[in-house]
């Protein structure tokens, strides 16, 4: 079957992945350098592990404490966690005009930003889940992967028919073309705000059309009144934001449980 020419289905980052809320809590991992990439390790709690390895592809905030906070959630949920910082130190919220504002100062180049570390990031992130899965995983070890926003291209990569990663999902994601859809080998997660200019109704719907007239295991989490951001940095203080926050994580995991157990 021919494939069509690549479209986008989402697009890049941009001011809009400035908004939001931050999130206070103490983090318990430790940070060490893979494949020349900073990367915040967090481990299940004694006794909990599940034996299995999950990589945490973030948004363009990189390592901040709400991703820090979300990845020790995964780790309470069984998995060892691996996120990878791609940004290196330089996350988007570092060119912001002031540190209580939501756009970007007017001399940043954000298409320069952005490329420059999506062309790290997509030479690095094979390189570095193989290492990862070569020093830590054991012969029974199974691998998952999701990605927020500026991470969830790296998750479509990661699904093909060549890679060794078992199943993903993403939220509110950034910069993907109908072609990763097409490629997909693998079963995915997508979660939906409706409020989101980066991958709205028209956009995902159309990539629900070709992930069914493939064939694709998918599932699809759509959540009303939210924006996106809503699954990392929402407002905790509105129940319905917390809820919607929670829904999703709790149903990423429930998609890899039950994927990593087949």
């Amino acid at each position: 079957m021919s494939i069509p020419a690549a479209s986008h289905l989402a697009i890049p980052p941009g001011d809009h992945c400035l908004s939001g809320n931050l999130h206070t809590g103490d983090t318990r991992g430790k940070v060490e350098i893979i494949e020349e990439a900073p990367t915040y390790i967090t481990s299940p709690r004694p006794g909990k592990g599940n034996g299995n390895i999950l990589f945490y592809y973030p948004d363009v905030h990189g390592f901040y404490n709400n991703a820090m906070l979300l990845m020790d959630a995964f780790a309470d949920a069984g998995y060892t966690v691996f996120g990878i910082d791609y940004f290196r130190d330089d996350p988007i919220w570092k060119h912001r005009k002031d540190k209580d504002d939501t756009t970007t100062d007017p001399d940043f180049d954000h298409a320069a930003w952005r490329d420059k570390h999506a062309s790290f990031a997509r030479a690095t992130v094979p390189k570095w889940t193989r290492a990862i899965a070569e020093t830590y995983g054991k012969g029974t070890t199974k691998y998952c992967c999701v990605g927020y926003c500026f991470g969830a291209p790296y998750v479509l990569d990661s699904l093909t028919a060549e890679g060794f990663i078992t199943a993903g999902a993403f939220a509110h994601p950034g910069a993907l073309t109908d072609e990763q859809f097409h490629s997909l080998a693998k079963p995915l997660l997508l979660s939906c705000a409706e409020n989101d200019h980066a991958f709205p109704a028209e956009k995902w719907q159309k990539a629900q059309r070709i992930l069914q007239e493939a064939g694709k295991k998918y599932q699809i989490q759509f959540f009303q009144g939210v924006s996106h951001g809503f699954a990392v940095r929402c407002n905790l203080d509105d129940p319905y934001e917390r809820y919607v926050k929670e829904q999703s994580y709790r149903g990423i995991v429930e998609w890899f449980n039950f994927w990593l157990s087949q």
